[in-house]
């Protein structure tokens, strides 16, 4: 079974615009990490409500992200 995604930005993020681009750069780290991220998930993100929009990025996005994907109970749950 192949992964699914879920964000979840709320509006204490800012306005639609901000919100917007925040899901974009997300949508854009799985894209081009799908073959990298384990099958058989639903992974949903909520990114914290003091986020600044203007400031994410995408290697702000790969380096937290990386690392919680490579955490020791996501690749213990992969190899059972």
């Amino acid at each position: 079974m192949k992964w699914r995604l879920g964000l979840a930005v709320g509006r204490k993020i800012g306005s639609a615009v901000k919100r917007n681009r925040v899901k974009r750069v997300l949508r854009e780290f799985f894209r081009l990490n799908q073959y990298d991220i384990p099958n058989g998930f639903d992974y949903v993100v909520i990114p914290k409500k003091h986020l600044h929009a203007k400031l994410i990025n995408l290697k702000m996005v790969e380096t937290e992200l990386f690392s919680l994907l490579n955490s020791k109970l996501l690749i213990k749950l992969s190899t059972e």
